[in-house]
């Protein structure tokens, strides 16, 4: 077997062979009143099961990491932190980070410019007043990144997105404005498409023992120890806070600590790394300019017929 898969994964601090971080999206009821605007107030049971997240998932996601010492980071639409705050608080309290996701799970490519800036500073408000510092961190509600939200995020002082899909270790977006670092994750390890079972939402997946979306978490991380990789896993708490899956969410974590070599890290600090191994010139990431592309692509035939 190759030694590496990647080409050049960067140093992680104390030898580690990769860096983790339990990634969550606090989500609450911002996609039924999204989605279903008008008929969110007759939809309790729907509702039930989005409150579930502050209420019932976040302190046990609270205690769970405060048992294994781990901090790690909670991306928070702003309309979610004012809903919510004592939750908000819980995490704050615990030194968990609270990093962006939109002002009411809104998907930023389906906005105009004005419209995705008036989001973004509508939600800022909220960490203002209720979590009391301004986001590091940004995560694009649906993975929805704007050609627009880069140049956006770079002019509110935003140091690292946590949006795409484009590696196995961190890199940087390079935009007319400036530079992130970006922080990938993949579809396999978010547990949506492992466990979510909402009509209202478009989602019918097959309900199954946590044991099979451990499967695929466990392997992708074994993957990212072995090569040197990053694994930021994407949790929804009033999915995966759900009993038996924050049961298997703990052996996952054990079985992470018994490999050993790995650094768990909120993502302020994994982007803080990166930039800082920049700037010494101990290591470079490859960049990608964004936006990909500026117009749309002329297609040489028609593909319909009639």
């Amino acid at each position: 077997m190759l030694s590496s898969l990647i080409r050049n994964p960067p140093p992680w601090p104390g030898g580690a062979r990769c860096a983790v971080c339990f990634s969550f999206d606090l989500d609450a009821e911002s996609l039924l009143h999204l989605y279903h605007r008008e008929a969110a107030p007759s939809r309790l049971a729907t509702s039930s099961a989005l409150r579930y997240g502050p209420f019932i998932a976040v302190p046990r996601l609270v205690d769970i990491f405060r048992h294994y010492g781990l901090k790690q980071t909670f991306f928070v639409p702003g309309w979610c932190i004012e809903t919510y705050p004592r939750a908000i608080e819980a995490l704050v309290e615990a030194g968990h980070e609270i990093g962006h996701h939109g002002w009411l799970h809104e998907r930023p490519n389906t906005l105009s410019a004005a419209d995705e800036a008036r989001v973004l500073d509508r939600a800022l408000q909220a960490f203002d007043t209720v979590v009391g510092s301004r986001p590091t961190g940004y995560r694009a509600p649906a993975y929805a990144l704007s050609e627009y939200t880069p140049d956006l995020l770079v002019e509110r002082g935003f140091t690292y997105d946590a949006s795409l899909v484009g590696d196995d270790i961190p890199y940087l977006l390079q935009s007319q404005k400036g530079s992130l670092v970006e922080l990938p994750s993949d579809y396999a390890l978010d547990d949506w498409v492992q466990y979510v079972n909402m009509k209202e939402f478009g989602f019918m997946m097959p309900i199954q023992s946590p044991d099979r979306a451990m499967e695929v978490f466990r392997a992708e991380f074994d993957a990212a120890w072995a090569h040197g990789g990053l694994w930021i896993s994407v949790w929804h708490p009033f999915v995966s806070g759900r009993l038996a899956r924050a049961a298997a969410m703990t052996g996952l974590i054990e079985h992470m600590m018994d490999k050993g070599d790995v650094w768990f890290a909120p993502m302020t600090e994994i982007a803080a790394h990166i930039r800082a191994l920049v700037s010494s010139g101990s290591w470079s990431p490859r960049t990608d300019e964004v936006p990909f592309w500026t117009d749309a692509i002329d297609h040489l035939v028609s593909s319909s017929r009639g």
